[in-house]
């Protein structure tokens, strides 16, 4: 447990740190990158052992997310110089006009258990860059994996008390924001994102919230690989269990191919192996959190009592102790149930019929998040004007659950405010200065 004297001196030692590697040169402030890297890439299979251990990861899938990790680690690498550097936005022989980007100061970032090396990466590694300090809060699910990642950083060269691992629940991360800090980074659910809003209110500082969604997919009446789109959708389901903010978490079929999709999609489905982390065949281990099987029961049940049909799943397998989730198909739903309508953030999905594109549209845009969307078909013509009217961060074609340190990543509505990743995710830690210069 962390008291407020102790976050109160963390955060001095942050000040301090901070002001010493502000006036470090770009490139020193880059150069850590590749040896953090070689560290992360030696010791994967610990670290990837630990994650599995503390949130119910496939040991292969948490391998997978630090190996996959490194390319953000690459594009603040390769990138970071090009968009921190200054910018000669006008020059004559009277006057130069230029922008200087500088640091926040100390930012707090309090982060998430699902993808802790994506998410933790997305924010601790620019604002480092860029010349910030950083008081980092893992999830009290993931405290052992976000120690080992700060561990790791300092070893790599960056400064000790430039970056600092705070521990603790939610109580711990509402006195972090109590501190004069300089700007607030928070990944996860919408709920504690408002409370998050609402506690910074009236403070001047930069407040960014990366928040849940109900993600939404169309399958279209052009398409003609069916068994391709549903193998793609099931992994975009399942991945992870579920537990990724831009999950899919509900699909819609265009009619004249709903029966086939809802029968290959449930086939493959029934096909994941459920069971140890550790085994590498495993796709499905526990969910991280045990008070999620209780969440998802009870959308199952609300959709069977308003007339869904149960394809497959539906409760915990009586094999396994601990917090396991049979991964759940439901056919012939609507928005009046909760599985449709709510973040289920777990291995359940309802597949919903649809007569045009139209109401595919209709129904999509029938939601408070705004993470991503997509629509598969075969020609991108037939979906582009689709994709135009989604109000969502990111939209796919014949994609989904993808994200990319090219692009920024951004929620509207109540799956959040800001950007992280791009080159807008580097300049978020910064803040403009614009010098106006008489020769």
């Amino acid at each position: 447990m962390q008291d407020s004297t102790t976050l109160k001196e963390k955060l001095e030692k942050a000040k301090r740190a901070q002001k010493v590697w502000s006036k470090e040169d770009l490139k020193t402030r880059i150069n850590w990158i590749p040896v953090y890297k070689k560290l992360l890439l030696d010791n994967v299979d610990e670290l990837a052992g630990i994650l599995s251990a503390e949130m119910g990861k496939p040991v292969s899938q948490a391998v997978g997310e630090i190996k996959g990790a490194t390319g953000r680690l690459d594009f603040f690498y390769e990138n970071s110089e090009k968009y921190l550097e200054e910018e000669i936005i006008m020059e004559s022989d009277s006057h130069i006009e230029k922008i200087v980007r500088d640091p926040l100061g100390v930012v707090v970032n309090i982060s998430a258990w699902n993808f802790p090396y994506n998410i933790g990466f997305n924010v601790f590694v620019p604002a480092v860059v860029a010349g910030n300090a950083v008081l980092y809060k893992p999830s009290e699910i993931t405290p052992l994996t976000g120690e080992k990642m700060i561990a790791l950083m300092h070893e790599a060269g960056v400064p000790e008390d430039l970056v600092i691992t705070v521990q603790g629940a939610g109580d711990v991360g509402s006195k972090l924001l109590d501190l004069d800090i300089d700007g607030l980074f928070f990944t996860g659910s919408y709920g504690t994102g408002k409370a998050i809003h609402k506690q910074l209110s009236g403070r001047m500082i930069p407040c960014q919230l990366e928040l849940g969604g109900k993600d939404p997919v169309y399958v279209s009446a052009d398409n003609s690989d069916l068994d391709s789109v549903a193998e793609d959708l099931v992994e975009g389901k399942f991945w992870n269990n579920g537990q990724s903010c831009c999950a899919v978490e509900r699909i819609y079929v265009h009619h004249s191919h709903y029966e086939e999709l809802v029968k290959l999609f449930t086939e493959k489905t029934k096909s994941l192996i459920i069971g140890d982390p550790k085994d590498d065949s495993t796709f499905l281990g526990p969910l991280a959190r045990p008070e999620a099987v209780n969440l998802l029961q009870a959308q199952t049940q609300d959709a069977l009592s308003k007339g869904a049909t149960l394809e497959c799943g539906g409760s915990s397998p009586s094999q396994f102790k601990g917090a396991y989730f049979k991964p759940t198909v439901l056919s012939n739903v609507n928005h009046s149930m909760s599985v449709m309508m709510d973040e289920s953030f777990g291995p359940i999905i309802g597949i919903q019929s649809v007569s045009s594109d139209e109401e595919a549209v209709k129904l999509m845009l029938d939601t408070e998040f705004g993470l991503s969307s997509a629509v598969f078909s075969d020609s991108y013509e037939s979906a582009e004007s689709i994709l135009e009217e989604m109000n969502s961060g990111t939209v796919y074609w014949n994609c989904c659950d993808r994200v990319s340190p090219n692009t920024p990543w951004s929620g509207r509505n109540h799956s959040g405010i800001g950007s992280t990743l791009s080159y807008m995710g580097i300049r978020a830690f910064t803040q403009p200065k614009s010098y106006q210069i008489k020769l």
